[in-house]
Parts: structure tokens; sequence; C-alpha cells
């Protein structure tokens, strides 16, 4: 047979697509490697359009006796990977199919469970960053308090790890380091519905935009009686004084 043709048999045969997730987590779910090939088998009978395969089809297929082939799908169904429904026909005549669609389905909850599992870990990891950023930037461990303070603007007020860090760099830049600061930091943001980094970045740009005339205005009038230089030349907003 030439090569081509020996192609052209390849393509007509046509192929079975298994979704990765199968091949991934079959294991998870406990089942055997035997198992999995049957399913294999099951899913190659649907894509040839046979949607219930007696042992016996499957038999011609597999080193493996009918009797073996039924305990197994006897086995599939018990764990409730597989199912035996009935449909009708064109002609109202009921006939039987067998469906992995329990078992696609639990397949997709282990990769979401893994998911919010492994966006928990991140949130986790990030807050226990940011533990240790409060620790280094007030430069000793944190009490007791401080902690529980943290914690409540992270659960209770419902501040995302980078919205917190963003007012420690607030504060630190006001050279005004205390949790009290930056709580009123988060407090005027949460009141203007500040969620987002380019919320943050736009609440900066504005406030540097309405107090920089001013405080140039302040320096001028400064400088006719005192000739010492300005401690800072970008003017930082002092969101405590705002409230006295």
């Amino acid at each position: 047979m030439k090569e081509a043709e020996r192609l052209q048999t390849w393509i007509e045969r046509g192929s079975v697509n298994i979704s990765q997730l199968f091949f991934q987590f079959y294991k998870e779910l406990q089942i055997s490697d035997v198992e999995a090939m049957l399913i294999m088998h099951l899913y190659a009978f649907h894509e040839e359009g046979n949607e219930f395969p007696t042992p016996a089809n499957i038999a011609q297929r597999m080193n493996m006796t009918e009797d073996m082939i039924s305990t197994s799908m006897q086995r599939l169904m018990q764990k409730g990977f597989m199912e035996i429904h009935q449909k009708l026909d064109d002609n109202g005549v009921l006939y039987e199919v067998i469906t992995l669609m329990p078992l696609w389905s639990r397949l997709l909850d282990i990769v979401l469970v893994k998911r919010d599992t492994d966006q928990n870990e991140v949130t986790k990891l990030k807050e226990g960053q940011l533990f240790q950023l409060f620790e280094q930037e007030f430069g000793r461990f944190l009490s007791p308090m401080e902690t529980e303070m943290i914690s409540m603007w992270l659960d209770q007020d419902g501040h995302s790890p980078e919205i917190i860090r963003h007012a420690l760099k607030e504060a630190v830049l006001s050279q005004k380091l205390s949790l009290r600061y930056i709580d009123r930091i988060l407090f005027e943001w949460k009141k203007n519905n500040v969620k987002t980094l380019e919320d943050v970045e736009k609440q900066s740009k504005n406030f540097r935009k309405n107090i920089i005339p001013k405080t140039v205005e302040q320096k001028s009038a400064k400088k006719e009686t005192e000739q010492k230089p300005p401690a800072s030349n970008v003017p930082f907003y002092n969101w405590l004084d705002r409230h006295k």
C-alpha cells in the first residue's frame, strides 16, 4: 500500500478526543488504569455512533473477558461515573444509552475546587506577606491589637492586600507611619468607592492636582521669612487633619 493510501486510511478511521482533565485527575477519582481504558473504549464507541456497546463488543477490543468488562462497568456505575438512560428514537421506540456525563461533571468539580483552593492559597500567601511588610516598615513585631486591626481590614472591611499595601505606602511617604493614619486612609478610600489599584492612582492624581498649587503658594510665603529648604518637594495628603 502506498504511503498516501495509508494516510488516507488513517484519516478515514477518525480519532477520539478525550479531555486532558480525564488523564490528569482520574487517579484522584480512584479510577483504576483498567477502568480508565474501559472508559476510553466506551467513549470511542460513542464517537462511532454506538451509544450502548455491550461487554461482548468491548471484549473484542480489550484483553478482558466479557465477565470482567461487565464487572468493571457495574463498578463504574456504583461509583457514579456512568449511567444508563432511556431515549426515544424517531419512531417513538425506547432504547438505552450509556452516558459518561456524571464522570465529566465530577472532573469539572475537581477543577473548580482546585481553582478555588489555589486562589485561597494565593490570598493567604499575600495576607501573610502583608503582615511581614508591616513589621518591616514598623521595624518591630506587630502587637496582637495591631494584628487584629489589619485582620479586620481584610475580613470585615473587605480591603484587598494590594489596597492595604498601597495605604501603607501612602503613610510611609507622608511620614505618618501609624495604623490610625492608615485606617483613616482606608476609611476615605472605602467611602469614595476605591476598590482597585487604578482607583488608588486616580485618587492620588486628583489629590496632587488640587493640593500642589496651594502647597507651592504656602512655600513661597514661607521663603520670605525663612531660608531653610523644604523638607520635601512632593506634598502628601494628611488624612487625619482632614477630620480635625
